[in-house]
Order: C-alpha cells, then sequence, then structure tokens
C-alpha cells in the first residue's frame, strides 16, 4: 500500500516521524491557510476518510479504557468528557464510552435559542473558531472531579490549554486528562502541559494513540501555499485535477440514460428523549436508552437500503456519534459499511494514491449556520465504490437546502445509486434546567455570531470576528464632493454612505511598498510596547476589541504579538463606533453575553485629536462593567494612557483603504438598514481580491517581532514607571488651528499622518499643514496631495507630523474660508 502522506511529503520535503503505526494511522493534504499549509488527516477518525464503523468507535473506546485505567474506579465515576467541535465529537463520545460511566458534552459552534452558555473558547488554527458550552445541567461542568478533554490531534495544545484556562476560572477542579489520537507535540512544546498545570495548581495527564511529530523543512508554508494555488487554478482551467474535485453544480446522469439517484426517506424510530449527541450532555442512563434501541434503527436501515453490497453512512458536521453508532449496528448486523462526514474545512483534493483527499464534494449548508452560507464538503465519497449512502441529518439541518439541486442529496444521488436520508430529532433542552442557571448569561436570540473570514472579510478566520452585519449587496457609495455637501449642510451624516474606495496609482503602490518596508521594525516595536502594556496591566486574558476599521490591523497584530511571545491564543473582535452615535451597542451586549466585559480591551490604531476616545467614553456610561479607554498604536495627541509610542509617524496600513483592512469597508449606520437589533453594516470588497495586502501587512510586521523584543521590554518597563496621563496636547492644538484658519469646526481639522491621509482618499480636502523637516513619513501624503491638487503648507511649531483640513463651508461651486475654489479629482 502506498502512504497516503507520499504525495505531499515528496513536494515538500515534509517527514512523518514517530510510532510505526503512524503512517497507518495518518496522511497528509494540502489546505489554504495562512500558519499550516499542510493538513494531518486521520484515517480512524471517521471525519474525512471513510473508515469501518468498528475501527472509528474502537479507537476512541481503547482511549477510554486507558483513562479509566489511569484515574481508577472511584475518580472515573467522578469524571466528565469533554469532545470538541466539529472533528472530534464522535471521538469524544467513544472515549465517553470506553470510560463507561461518564457524561459527556462537547462544544458546539451552533448557538441554540434559550440554552445557557456555560463557557466559550477559541480554538486558533481551525477554519471556524469560536466554541460556545450549552450542557442542559448547568452542574455539568460545576462537579469537582477529573475533566477528561478529547481532540483528535495534540499538537501546539493551544486549543486544550485556552479550554482549560476558560473552564478553571469558572469550575475549578484538581485534574485534567487530555485524550489525543496522537500526541504530535514538537520538542520546544514538550513542557508547556506541565508548566500550565503548575500554574494553575492541577495535575494534568495526557493520553494518546499514538507518537510523533511532523518535520518541516524551511519554507515550507511559502511552498505549499503556492502549490495549493497552483492545483486549484489547475482545476479551474479544466486539467485532470478538476475531474476529482467535484463542483458545486448539478449534475447530469451518471453514465449513460441511468439516472441519477432519488433520495429515499426513512423513518429511524429515534428513541424519544435521547439526544441527538453531546451539544447538550448525554448521560449513562442516555447510552442505555440508544444501546436498547439500536437493533430496531438498523432493521429499518437494512429494509431501505434494499440488499446494497457497500454502504456508506454519512454524517453531518458535528453530528458524528449518532451516524456512527447507526454504522456500527448495520456492521454488526453483517452489512460491508464505511463510515465519514461532512465537514466545514477546506482541504484540496488531489487524485492520486498518495494523497489523503482524493476527492470531494462541494455543496451549500443546510443548517442556517450563525456565521452564515458558505460552502461544505464530503470527502472521498465519490469514487469510492459505494453502492448506498445513508445519509445522518438531525431535523434543524433537514432544509430546503439539503434538498436544492445544488444540495448534499442532489451531490451524492450523482456518484452513489442509493441514496437514504435519515434524520435524527434535534434535541431541544429542557426549559427547567436552563431556569437553573442564572449565573450563565442567556444567549441573545437576536445577535447573531461574528462574521469571520473567507466569507466576510480577506482574513483568516482566527484574526478577527467582525460584529458587524453584511451590506456587500446595498448600493452605499457615492462622490466624494456630494457625500461633502451632505454632510456639511446637516443634511446627512457621515456614516449614512461610503465613498468611492480609492485605486492606488502604481506610484503610489510603490510608496507604499517603501513605507512597510523602512516601518516594519518600528510598528513591530510600538506593537510588543502596546500589547506587553495591555497584558501587564488587564491581565493575561484580555479581550482584544478593535474599532474597525483602522484599530482592526492593529488588533489583529497585537494578537499576534500576544500568541508568537507567549503562546497565549487571544480573541479579537471589531466593532463599529461612529462620532456623534456612539459605539454598537448591540455589539456590546454580544460582548457582555460572551466574555466579562471588564477583560474587553477597545483597540484603535492611532489618536488624532481625542474625538473617538470621548465618544467611547460617553457610549460605555450605559454599560455596566466596560474599561472606557482605547489602547493604540501611536498616540501623538496624548489622548490616551495606554499606546506603543506617542511619536506620529507613518503606520502604512493607514495609506490604503480596505484593501490592508481585510477589504471591509468603512462601517455604516443607516436608520433603513440597521434595526434596532442589528449590528452597524459594512461591506465585503470581494472584487478588490488582486490587490488585497491585508495578511502580507501583518505578515510583514509579525516577522520583525524577535529583533525588537529586547528593545519592547526596555520600554515596557519604562513605560508601567512612567506618568502617562493624557496631556490632551492634540486636542488643544486642533483648537488653536481652527480659529487661525477661520473654519471654527474642529471636526474638519484632522490632525496626524493618519487622519491626513484619511482626508486626502475620502473626503474634500483643502489644505494640508506639514511640520517642516517631517521627510519620508509624508511621502504618500504629497502625492495624494498633488493628485487632488491640495496644497501642502510647512509649519513650525506643529505637535503632529501633518494636518489636513477639510474644505469649510463646501458645496460643489463653493469656494473655501480663504476666497479659494476647491479643486477635486
Amino acid at each position: 500500500m502506498v502512504w497516503t502522506g507520499t504525495w505531499v511529503a515528496e513536494r515538500l520535503g515534509v517527514e512523518l516521524l514517530g510510532d510505526e503505526k503512524l503512517p497507518d494511522l495518518l496522511g497528509l493534504a494540502l489546505r489554504r491557510n495562512p500558519k499550516r499549509a499542510h493538513l494531518l488527516v486521520s484515517n480512524v477518525l471517521g471525519k474525512h476518510v471513510p473508515q469501518r464503523p468498528g475501527v472509528v468507535h474502537g479507537s476512541g473506546y481503547e482511549l477510554g479504557v486507558r483513562v479509566r485505567e489511569l484515574l481508577g474506579d472511584a475518580e472515573t465515576a467522578r469524571s466528565v468528557v469533554l469532545g470538541y467541535a466539529e472533528t472530534a465529537t464522535g471521538l469524544g463520545h467513544s472515549v465517553a464510552d470506553g470510560l463507561g460511566s461518564a457524561p459527556y458534552l462537547h462544544s458546539t459552534r451552533r448557538p441554540v435559542e434559550g440554552a445557557a452558555t456555560a463557557g466559550g473558547f477559541e480554538e486558533s488554527h481551525s477554519h471556524a473558531t469560536s466554541h460556545l458550552l450549552l450542557p442542559e445541567d448547568p452542574a455539568l461542568l460545576a462537579a469537582p472531579g477529573p475533566l477528561v478533554l478529547v481532540d483528535d490531534e495534540f499538537s501546539t495544545g493551544n486549543t486544550v490549554l485556552n479550554t482549560i484556562r476558560d473552564l478553571h476560572e469558572r469550575y475549578p477542579r484538581e485534574r485534567y486528562v487530555i485524550v489525543a489520537l496522537v500526541d504530535m507535540r514538537s520538542a520546544a512544546d514538550l513542557g508547556r502541559l506541565e508548566a500550565f498545570g503548575r500554574e494553575i495548581g492541577a495535575r494534568t495527564d495526557l493520553v494518546a494513540g499514538a507518537t510523533g511529530t511532523v518535520r518541516l523543512p524551511d519554507g515550507v508554508l511559502a511552498k505549499g501555499q503556492a502549490l495549493v494555488a497552483a492545483q486549484e487554478t489547475a482545476a479551474v482551467s479544466g486539467s485532470a485535477f478538476a475531474s476529482v474535485s467535484v463542483p458545486r453544480q448539478p449534475r447530469g446522469p451518471r453514465t449513460g440514460s441511468v439516472p441519477a439517484a432519488v433520495p429515499v426517506r426513512v423513518g429511524l424510530g429515534w428513541p424519544a428523549g435521547v439526544p441527538d449527541g453531546g451539544r447538550h450532555g448525554f448521560t449513562p442512563a442516555h447510552a442505555v436508552a440508544l444501546n436498547d434501541a439500536l437493533p430496531a434503527m438498523a432493521e429499518r436501515l437494512t429494509e431501505a437500503l434494499g440488499g446494497a453490497r457497500r454502504v456508506l453512512v454519512l454524517g453531518f458536521e458535528e453530528l458524528m456519534y449518532a451516524p456512527l453508532r447507526l454504522a456500527l449496528a448495520l456492521e454488526r448486523a453483517g452489512t460491508d459499511v464505511r463510515y465519514s462526514t461532512t465537514t466545514r474545512s477546506p482541504v484540496l483534493a488531489v487524485d492520486d494514491p498518495g494523497y489523503a483527499i482524493r476527492t470531494r464534494l462541494v455543496f451549500p449548508a443546510h443548517d442556517e449556520p450563525a456565521d452564515g452560507p458558505g460552502e461544505r464538503y464530503a470527502y472521498n465519497v465519490a469514487g469510492g465504490g459505494f453502492d448506498a449512502v445513508v445519509a445522518v441529518v438531525d431535523s434543524v439541518a433537514d432544509t430546503p437546502e439539503l434538498h436544492a439541486p445544488d444540495g448534499l442529496l442532489a451531490q451524492l444521488a450523482a456518484h452513489i445509486p442509493h441514496v437514504v436520508l435519515a434524520v435524527v430529532p434535534s434535541y431541544v433542552p429542557q426549559a427547567s434546567y436552563v431556569s437553573q442557571a442564572p449565573e450563565a448569561p442567556e444567549r441573545s436570540s437576536m445577535l447573531p455570531e461574528p462574521l469571520r473570514g473567507p466569507a466576510f472579510s480577506s482574513y483568516a478566520p482566527e484574526e478577527v470576528g467582525w460584529l458587524l452585519q453584511d451590506l456587500s449587496d446595498v448600493e452605499l457609495e457615492a462622490p466624494t464632493e456630494e457625500r461633502e455637501e451632505a454632510i456639511q449642510s446637516g443634511g446627512a451624516h457621515y456614516a449614512e454612505s461610503l465613498p468611492v474606495e480609492y485605486q492606488p496609482t502604481e506610484r503610489y503602490q510603490e510608496l507604499y511598498a517603501s513605507a512597510l518596508d523602512a516601518s516594519a521594525a518600528r510598528i513591530a516595536r510600538a506593537v510588543g510596547t502596546v500589547t506587553e502594556t495591555v497584558l501587564a496591566e488587564r491581565g493575561p486574558r484580555p479581550v482584544l476589541v478593535s474599532l474597525a476599521r483602522a484599530g482592526t490591523p492593529v488588533g489583529a497584530l497585537m494578537r499576534r504579538w500576544a500568541q508568537h511571545r507567549h503562546g497565549l491564543e487571544l480573541p479579537h473582535y471589531a466593532v463599529s463606533i461612529v462620532r456623534g452615535r456612539g459605539i454598537d451597542a448591540n455589539a456590546l451586549r454580544w460582548l457582555a453575553e460572551h466574555h466579562d466585559p471588564a477583560d474587553v480591551v477597545f483597540v484603535d490604531g492611532w489618536t488624532g485629536k481625542g474625538a473617538i476616545t470621548r465618544e467611547l467614553s460617553d457610549a460605555l456610561d450605559e454599560f455596566d462593567g466596560f474599561v472606557p479607554e482605547i489602547a493604540v498604536l501611536a498616540d501623538p495627541g496624548s489622548c490616551v494612557r495606554t499606546y506603543g509610542t506617542r511619536e506620529d509617524f507613518l503606520i502604512p496600513s493607514a495609506c490604503l483603504n480596505s484593501t490592508v483592512s481585510g477589504l471591509i469597508s468603512r462601517t455604516v449606520l443607516r436608520a433603513d438598514l440597521v434595526g434596532p437589533h442589528d449590528f452597524h453594516g459594512a461591506k465585503f470588497y470581494r472584487e478588490l481580491a488582486g490587490a488585497d495586502v491585508s495578511t502580507a501587512f501583518l505578515d510583514a510586521v509579525a516577522a520583525r517581532f524577535d529583533e525588537v523584543a529586547d528593545a519592547v521590554d526596555t520600554e515596557v518597563k519604562e513605560l508601567l514607571a512612567a506618568d502617562r496621563t493624557p496631556t490632551w496636547e492634540g486636542w488643544a492644538a486642533v483648537e488653536r488651528i481652527s480659529e487661525e484658519y477661520g473654519i471654527h469646526d474642529v471636526n474638519l481639522v484632522k490632525p496626524g499622518v493618519g487622519e491626513t491621509t484619511r482626508v486626502l482618499l475620502r473626503r474634500v480636502p483643502w489644505k494640508i499643514l506639514a511640520k517642516r523637516g517631517a521627510g519620508a513619513d509624508l511621502a504618500h501624503v504629497r502625492l495624494l496631495a498633488e493628485q487632488r491638487g491640495v496644497p501642502v503648507e510647512e509649519v513650525d511649531e506643529l505637535p503632529y507630523s501633518c494636518v489636513g483640513l477639510i474644505h469649510p463651508r463646501f458645496t460643489r461651486g463653493a469656494t473655501g474660508a480663504d476666497g479659494k475654489a476647491v479643486v477635486s479629482q
């Protein structure tokens, strides 16, 4: 047999080292991911690779037996098992079966109306990151016995440590046991688990089916990304590769005149009161009731299969255990059966015996997911030689999308002669249990989960969750002059429309690239300084909330610094704040439901005159617990206590608009689009993907973290000992300039490099005041001013590098305060 990691290993030089049985357990595939292009594909998990159900269940069951031997009977009787969504929900349940008497719960990415939240955490490396814990019985996680955490792979340990840290603060206990099919930690990560246990004062054990590591050559990430891109290009252009990655579209007849299969629905007779899985908890009593009902359900399936010889039982995302047990019952009844499930994870398919993912089916989500519509996948199903497939979904996912011409059932019917649909009733938590959990805030049925890339923004999903609504399909752009006239006349607020996105010239793009190269280390130092200051003063687990959109690249960089220097996986969200209208109140409510408001740290790119700082402080008067302060990269106006620097220097992310901010527009607040229960809106400019440098900007700055680390440590010590009380020097300067130039409106005076750039890109500029001798930091400002015909006036005694003046009392035929007509292009 050819090892299913050969294709990747030969092309990227990846080596799998460790136990002899590792190649039997794991193959390799490729995926589009900014952190790790390769993917370890388990052959015994039942997710990507169809496998005999006895092997899948047995792999978890045997690990559960080992945990029972480790804990002893008394501690096993007090233990609770927790599995991870989506990949390890069935594995965790199988481990619980091996323990024999332990209740089981798995995390979920599906919010359930009325269910109380007992915790949550972020999974940094996953395609979709936010996990919720929704036990029906609030006492389940509060019990003091051992907590057994189950995942398919234990690599860096970040996900597990995030979970334990979150739960230990709520429900402290003395012992944790981590269970994984494979322990793939690097030498650098081997001591983290024990050190973490000492830190929290609890024993931590690890039980794994096999041990090894992945050796990656230098440059493997870039090489892997290039290989993925090349294969995807080949698929689009119609090469042989395209025939194995099945597109999301209706399929015609399979061969000749043989029509595609018509799905047949079968009634399972699922036992009343038994949950469909561990989303809200699964007790030993539930296990007994399910075991009693399985033989009769297997008979119904056997009859519906009509004597098919080779059968696939296909589960659905988090719904892994119920279809696994049905498949196991069929296998024990003598059917030749394999088991796998659909998934949210996008993986490249290559039709080669030495590659783990040979084919893929692509279809739209069919369960109304909280993060919005998107593609879903079924791997190694097409071409698997199956005579029949049993698609098992829960009733929430039995939707029109499932039955649509491009839905999952149609995709299966195009490749497998006999399709059976089995629907398990979605379990609804009892209201009596929910009412017993006053300490856990109820989830609001009105507020959706954060939007994440790639469905919304070009950032990777772990970089940021946007607490916004998607207005991409709404025409919001207006000519700059029309917007300015409406804003200054009082006819419209600036947040009710969007400026036309500036498309940089080749010369301007060269200036941006040069500026980034020259200032990346200085930005990295400021990022490190502000992040370390936050960690020192606000605790080790802050929740970063950036003010969209200028603050979002800074929040993403702060998150990366915390991960790089300390192994912390900090949550990061982006919210809207609008001058004169306040911060998005619904976003604050969402944050309060999911996190301690005291942990929230608001992040912005820079301060100008401090208007947003004051806006935030005023807005938070109505909300308890939030700290009304902003952490910024640069504070030239001396408006905040927490900053990376008070120099007014060029931050390259200020040079561009959406193309350096995840392709997201400035935020929009308009009554006909944003209702009382909606988040503020924004647009995702997918059409600008060819010019996008958002991730490249983050990568360029993060690459300089190590070289500035010592300087950051020194600077933070000095800052923590210094008096950082804001002087509001910038506000005083703005008031003086407003009067000296006859403007008489501080809102039309935009101080600092970042704000001046915004004036040139989005407003009608009148003139630019440049500090004499400011130099290269203003090269892009001078170019933009030249392109728009705006004079640049050099002045002395300016606390900023430059100040942008918006054309005062503007109408399209008006003159400014100096009597000169505006020039606009």
